[in-house]
């Protein structure tokens, strides 16, 4: 859900990038290690343009310094008249693939580690959160988060990362003691901006948890403040989405959701956005769009346990009982805890709406059997 700045042991930086036109007949190979050590940067992004007739190809690799190996690949392909909203489009589709790449390299090479440093520990939880939104990832996220911290108190992004385990958390309805875990996450969170005003994770994550809190109003232009600091933020698009949705809005969060989708097609966070698509399409008795959404959410990432469960509901609504069942099992069994109670204390918003939306979401869950608590 965003960019932090990928820092390195001491000051030495993580990723600095190299994109430019790859030598093609000079007959030389670049060295790529060599590089990294010049520049004393762990990760190169090389880069090759070609242009055939009307149109312009951009191929992007991201390669690790230390070992020469390839961790990712993408090629845009676009007429040339497109040239500048490609260049706008590849900018964001970087940002936001290199950040989750990055982060999983860094896990990976934090896990071999035997003194793993703070920031080592940080990326190794936001690994972790990307894993999906169920109790036992969560937990583990937390733990490196606090881990971090303990190294470093100063270390912001452990700081926000605490924090967003515990907005998922109270968000997605994993806890009985949601309210507490949303609190504390706002107490973490104001820490946060009050040292690094301008960190767009924190306010990110604030926005969202004020848009779960009945505070959409406070909600939306600090998400909108996020994106003023960083355009190339697709979550923050689906966060404003979901946000309308709580306002009675549902008919206008498939447009937000559309336009994260569009800066960043294979987030890591996809598929919760499409999820949230679902659950607008449920609100507005749309339940053949609602189950096409959620199941393109799940495909994504299946470990969303508040996905599988408001399927549950759209299938019973639309008759289809036996997979309506198998959904919600699929659901349990990543929080086996769950119960339409705590779904339904979870509900801190007023709008009659969206509240009689929710109503009638519970009444298809209890059709799907799943239990009341």
């Amino acid at each position: 859900m965003g960019h932090d700045r990928l820092r390195g042991n001491g000051s030495s930086p993580i990723f600095r990038g190299l994109l430019g036109n790859k030598p093609s007949n000079e007959g030389k190979a670049v060295d790529l290690r060599r590089i990294g050590r010049e520049l004393n940067v762990r990760y190169v992004l090389e880069g090759s343009v070609q242009r055939g007739g009307n149109r312009l190809r951009v191929n992007v690799q991201l390669i690790d310094a230390e070992t020469g190996n390839h961790l990712w690949a993408e090629r845009f392909d676009k007429p040339v008249a497109d040239l500048f909203d490609m260049q706008d489009e590849i900018v964001s589709r970087l940002a936001n693939t290199l950040d989750a790449q990055l982060i999983a390299a860094e896990a990976r090479r934090a896990e071999r580690s035997l003194h793993p440093n703070s920031m080592d520990l940080y990326f190794q939880g936001r690994a972790r959160f990307n894993k999906g939104l169920v109790p036992e990832y969560m937990t583990q996220a937390r733990g490196f988060f606090e881990r971090a911290l303990a190294l470093d108190p100063s270390n912001i992004d452990a700081l926000v990362g605490t924090a967003s385990v515990d907005v998922a958390v109270g968000g997605a309805v994993m806890t009985d003691d949601g309210t507490a875990r949303l609190a504390a996450a706002e107490a973490a969170l104001v820490r946060a901006l009050s040292i690094a005003p301008r960190h767009s994770r924190a306010h990110a994550v604030l926005g969202l948890l004020q848009i779960s809190t009945n505070r959409v109003a406070q909600g939306i232009p600090r998400c909108e403040q996020a994106l003023a600091l960083d355009r190339n933020f697709a979550s923050v698009h689906a966060f404003i989405g979901n946000g309308k949705n709580r306002l009675g809005r549902a008919a206008e969060t498939e447009a937000h959701v559309q336009e994260a989708l569009r800066l960043s097609p294979r987030d890591t966070h996809s598929g919760y956005w499409m999820v949230w698509v679902g659950f607008a399409k449920l609100q507005l008795s749309a339940d053949a769009e609602a189950a096409a959404w959620l199941r393109r959410g799940l495909e994504v990432n299946r470990n969303f346990s508040i996905g599988h469960l408001h399927l549950a509901a759209a299938l019973a609504w639309l008759g289809e009982l036996a997979q309506a069942r198998a959904a919600g099992q699929a659901g349990l069994a990543l929080d086996p805890s769950f119960t339409i109670r705590r779904l339904r204390v979870s509900a801190l918003d007023d709008n009659p709406t969206f509240l009689a939306g929710r109503e009638r979401i519970y009444e298809g869950m209890r059709l799907a059997g799943l239990p009341e608590g």
